[in-house]
């Protein structure tokens, strides 16, 4: 039998086992172009807070539906309001939403798949069947019945999002974190006393840590597509809270008398989707055991 004390010095060597660890040196270019792309957004969303060109609530009924010009750079919707300052705090809403499904989803969902792979063969069956039907429920129908019953707003897209982003997560965590729990060091750390829920969160979880990062990526840019389809069909941010989809909403009508109306909002939710998907697969690329393993990218 091992040596007890050896117990430290055993967790330490599996924690960075370079077997499961293993990282890519290389920087892939869509792990570039999508920081860049990424960041572009973030940073036009952070600098909304502080700065806009006009009072993106300011009603000029006089100067709507006015093209682009040197006064209102990328035009004036159906009400006067400047295009511009209202895409760009447009970008708050539609991060805050996506980013707060997506920490929910992740924490539940990781929970989640590390309670079925550590369970007994009932607990796991169950907890996996539970995500295959969670998966199989569309995030948009789960949004319309959240609305009609506790109302529109970003309430109802965040627990839409994270109900859908929960089995998700956990499907991402199940299988990994049960090859590990198969792994030689996992009987050692047995041997050594250490207890299921220890060996779940001390060996298990920093091992798959980088799979989540990168579902993380890629959930990201999912939810933005959710929340803006949302918006757009009238579930999600009510007015005066803009949102990517409602421009989008509020520019279909008008499309023949303002063809510019849905150029900006649908720029920014490409760029944005575009963004996060390229640095989720830049993120695989580097952080992914297997895929970094097999030289991909």
């Amino acid at each position: 039998m091992l040596d007890p004390t050896t117990a430290p010095a055993v967790d330490a060597a599996v924690t960075a086992s370079p077997a499961l660890r293993r990282r890519s040196d290389r920087r892939p270019p869509q792990l570039i172009l999508g920081a860049i792309l990424a960041g572009f957004v973030v940073a036009l969303t952070v600098l909304s807070y502080f700065w806009t060109p006009w009072d993106p609530a300011y009603i000029d009924v006089a100067n709507r539906l006015k093209g682009p010009s040197a006064t209102h750079w990328f035009g004036t919707d159906n009400l006067g309001r400047d295009l511009l300052s209202r895409v760009m705090t447009g970008g708050q809403n539609s991060l805050y939403v996506t980013l707060s499904a997506t920490v929910l989803g992740v924490l539940f969902g990781t929970a989640l798949g590390l309670a079925a792979a550590g369970g007994n063969s009932r607990i796991s069956t169950a907890l996996t069947r539970l995500t295959d039907i969670g998966i199989a429920m569309p995030s948009i129908l789960i949004a319309l019945v959240l609305a009609t019953t506790v109302g529109p707003g970003n309430l109802s897209i965040v627990i839409a999002i994270s109900v859908w982003f929960v089995p998700v997560t956990a499907r991402v965590v199940l299988g990994p974190a049960r090859q590990i729990l198969g792994l030689e060091f996992i009987e050692a750390a047995y041997t050594h006393g250490r207890t299921k829920r220890y060996i779940l969160t001390r060996h298990v979880l920093p091992n798959i840590a980088p799979l989540i990062i990168v579902q993380v990526s890629v959930m990201i840019p999912a939810g933005i597509l959710i929340e803006a389809a949302l918006s757009f069909l009238g579930v999600g941010a009510q007015p005066p809270i803009s949102s990517w989809g409602s421009i989008m909403a509020n520019a279909q009508p008008r499309l023949e008398l303002a063809p510019y109306f849905t150029l900006l909002p649908g720029a920014m939710i490409v760029i944005s989707v575009l963004g996060f998907n390229l640095l989720g697969d830049g993120l695989r690329v580097v952080l992914d055991p297997q895929q970094s393993s097999r030289g991909v990218g």
